[in-house]
């Protein structure tokens, strides 16, 4: 398999895991998130730093929002790591506001498959 054959395919993994991370976090779906975090997951969001089991139980309980859109998604493949920055729009459950985030999400592809291994987002409510 040649350089560029192996970029699109792991671009189009990456691109798929990137969905699904934006639809697990929407729908509760810690399952799902359980498959493609790493042992080593930490994820920060404004105050707050969670391992990888302190992440699945936050996600595990209802979310506080809805209709989550992506707006932009730039995915950057580093060697075996890759770097996904985008932005989303969702809205509050309780009051129906529409707010924006911004997330940088870090993926390493360990024994040929990607996991994420680090989340950031700047994401008020959510």
């Amino acid at each position: 398999m040649n350089d560029n054959t192996q970029h699109d395919e792991d671009l189009a993994i990456l691109e798929q895991l990137n969905l699904d991370y934006i639809r697990s976090d929407e729908n509760s779906d810690a399952k799902r998130f359980s498959e493609f975090l790493s042992d080593d997951f930490l994820t920060q969001t404004p105050g707050i730093t969670r391992n990888r089991d302190e992440y699945l139980e936050y996600i595990a309980k209802p979310r506080p929002i809805r209709n989550i859109t992506l707006h932009d998604a730039n995915i950057r493949i580093l060697s075996d790591v890759a770097l996904i920055h985008g932005r989303v729009t969702y809205f509050m459950v309780d009051s129906g506001e529409e707010r924006e985030a911004l997330y940088t999400d870090v993926y390493q592809k360990r024994e040929g498959t990607w996991l994420c291994v680090a989340a950031c987002a700047i994401a008020p409510g959510a």
